[in-house]
């Protein structure tokens, strides 16, 4: 029985625009949208796409809040006797970096049923995920709500092309999502990978690495590598084809020699009723 689909989408666009009314405030406006909340009282969202925080960028992210103060709030919901974050856990991270004890927030009112698909949907709109990371947002999203492709594309706004080619990079190696995620090799690299065998697409990353290869040079040496395997089968097809063809004569000749003989599975099989007949076919090849 087909998954019935869950409705996406509900509630986000009254809490983007809160965010962007927030945004456009001036920072010394003491607007109701924008609380300043203890950093301690705030738990992550367990739905958080990002898995991979770049050290060094986020120390950068912690003086500028420092020198200049957050001036992107994050968003949270109450939850029990503090809050959970729903979007703009770089800037939370950052804060604490910092050792600020307080950071801006605006309190979404929001069903926490709606917790999942806000942080992905607002992750992929608003934080620069990595491919592996925004790729796994896409795969969860479409299998949370039993949508397509196409339908995703509208939703997020993405083309349906970004999102299709974005999800083929789930089927690289670990090795290699790891090396895209820690920014050691491109997206545009990584694209070119998947198709490979898992021995080919290993032997081109370290390729990559050791040469530092340009997506352009990856390119041709993948096109080599399918050229060859495809020149491999057709030559293996064409070797096929002249093997059955030699077997249906050996069938015939025999025949004619009036030993009964049939084609399984590539294999010629000789059938013998008895002792005689093995005698019969062993006296033809005596010299």
């Amino acid at each position: 029985m087909a998954k019935s689909k869950r409705a996406l989408g509900r509630g986000i666009g009254a809490i983007l625009e809160d965010v962007e009314e927030a945004y456009r405030q001036d920072i010394e406006d003491k607007s109701n949208l924008i609380q300043e909340i203890d950093v301690d009282s705030i738990i992550p969202n367990i739905y958080q796409p990002r898995s991979y925080f770049n050290e060094e960028a986020l120390k950068e992210l912690s003086e500028s809040i420092k020198k200049h103060g957050l001036l992107q709030p994050v968003i949270v919901v109450k939850k029990d006797d503090g809050y959970m974050l729903i979007a703009g856990e770089r800037r939370l991270r950052a804060t604490k970096l910092a050792n600020l004890e307080t950071i801006k927030a605006i309190v979404a009112d929001i069903e926490s049923e709606n917790l999942r698909e806000l942080a992905l949907i607002e992750n992929i709109q608003r934080e620069d995920l990595n491919p592996i990371e925004l790729a796994n947002a896409y795969r969860e999203l479409i299998e949370q709500y039993n949508i397509t492709h196409d339908e995703l594309s509208n939703i997020i706004h993405k083309s349906r092309a970004q999102i299709t080619n974005t999800l083929r990079l789930l089927n690289l190696s670990k090795k290699t999502k790891m090396l895209l995620v820690e920014g050691k090799i491109s997206q545009g690299h990584a694209k070119v990978l998947v198709g490979l065998d898992k021995k080919e697409e290993e032997s081109v990353v370290n390729t990559i690495l050791g040469q530092k290869l340009s997506v352009r040079d990856t390119e041709m040496i993948v096109k080599q590598i399918k050229e060859g395997k495809s020149s491999k089968n057709e030559q293996k097809s064409k070797t096929k084809h002249t093997y059955i063809k030699e077997l249906d004569f050996a069938v015939k000749k025999l025949s004619h020699l009036g030993i009964k003989s049939k084609k399984r599975d590539n294999k010629l099989i000789i059938e013998f009723k008895n002792s005689k007949e093995v005698e019969k076919f062993l006296n033809k090849f005596e010299v």
